[in-house]
């Protein structure tokens, strides 16, 4: 058992929730470890329960019975918010509503929760939670990600490639999402092999053989699914011209080489960089919303190519280098962003282990130092 870093009683102490994150991520498994002797369980993946609730949505109200309830992968049927907002219309009772798909809820009804339940996120595991019992090793982690499975089982990889077959049947055949699935598929697989860098629908749907439009359909269903998610260009930006289109992640660098067919990741290719700096960007994004830090994750690039990889607000720019020495010559976008502004933190990251600072204010920092520094909330 690796602790969590999200504490589910501690969300339902103050509010309903709803609970969201790709499948695998470990959703089902927290509920039942931390709160299922305290609420009521209904699986919605259940096909007895399923097919009970979907022909008659009130009856809800007969299944639970504890002031706490948790209804699992709520975007099967929608039409049960209805009910879960009349419960905690009346005061007593309180929900944890959990999916794996934004879309259908959004489309059907949400809103009628709107400031009766928060919104919390669940992400694959973290470097943070990993390290905790002693678990991580960064070239398996860059190979296999942190989808629990994937990590921890014996049989990793072939996880990964059922895990793309069962989302493409469950999620979006199942759903019709799409019309053609083949289309949507080689979708998949050209936004893998463009994981990490600026959106640019007409290079993806010219390698997939899609329309412009159509594939900038297909990275909405990514991001409605929670299969994907964009980091936008930083707008701070008063000297330069600078790029304004957002760059996007799969939410996990195990899904990544999954659908590129990934055999191995060597350091110093540019797949090991692509996938270290895919690494930083899921664990700032997890360490943000398990904080519930309000600060968006964005990036920096100038029109003549300067470029800072993740910023923080206005307050901490990063640069992500994967190779094991850094020195003076990796400060060119970070010198050109602090021109911008002032920071309170000028990084770059990498995998060098010679911690450094210089008096241009930039400090050079291993992953690790950063990670463990960044959980320990010393620059937020």
């Amino acid at each position: 058992m690796i602790d969590r870093q999200l504490d589910l009683m501690e969300l339902l102490n103050r509010s309903s929730h709803f609970l969201l994150g790709p499948r695998g991520s470990g959703k089902s498994f927290l509920i039942r470890a931390s709160c299922l002797e305290a609420a009521d369980y209904i699986d919605l993946l259940d096909s007895r329960t399923y097919l009970r609730l979907k022909a008659d949505p009130a009856l809800l109200h007969s299944l639970i019975s504890k002031p706490l309830a948790v209804i699992d992968e709520i975007q099967r049927i929608p039409e049960l918010l209805n009910e879960a907002h009349r419960a905690i219309e009346t005061g007593s009772k309180r929900f944890l509503l959990t999916g794996s798909s934004a879309r259908r809820l959004r489309r059907q009804g949400v809103n009628l929760l709107a400031g009766r339940a928060f919104r919390a996120e669940m992400f694959p595991l973290t470097w943070f939670e990993l390290s905790r019992h002693g678990n991580f090793e960064l070239q398996r982690y860059l190979r296999l990600g942190g989808l629990p499975a994937a990590i921890s089982g014996e049989y990793g990889e072939d996880y990964l490639y059922a895990y793309v077959d069962t989302y493409l049947k469950e999620e979006i055949q199942f759903e019709g999402l799409v019309r053609s699935l083949p289309n949507y598929t080689r979708f998949l697989q050209s936004a893998a092999f463009n994981n990490s860098r600026v959106l640019n629908y007409a290079k993806v749907a010219n390698d997939a053989q899609l329309s412009p439009n159509t594939v900038r359909d297909y990275y909405q269903i990514l991001m409605d699914t929670l299969i994907g998610f964009q980091v936008p260009p930083w707008r701070g930006s008063q000297t330069r011209k600078t790029v304004q289109t957002t760059k996007f992640y799969l939410f996990d660098p195990g899904i990544v080489n999954a659908l590129r067919d990934t055999k191995s990741l060597e350091p110093g290719s540019d797949l090991f960089g692509m996938a270290f700096e895919h690494f930083i960007a899921c664990e700032l994004r997890a360490f943000l919303s398990y904080n519930r830090i309000r600060l968006p994750l964005q990036f920096w690039r100038t029109r003549t190519g300067r470029e800072v990889d993740f910023v923080i607000g206005d307050e901490i720019a990063i640069e992500v280098k994967s190779g094991e020495s850094v020195s003076r010559r990796d400060h060119k976008g970070l010198l050109s962003i602090k021109e911008e502004r002032e920071w309170k933190h000028l990084l770059v990251v990498s995998r060098d282990s010679a911690d450094a600072s210089f008096d241009n204010g930039i400090r050079h920092e291993h992953w690790e130092t950063f990670l463990r520094r960044l959980w320990s909330r010393e620059y937020l």
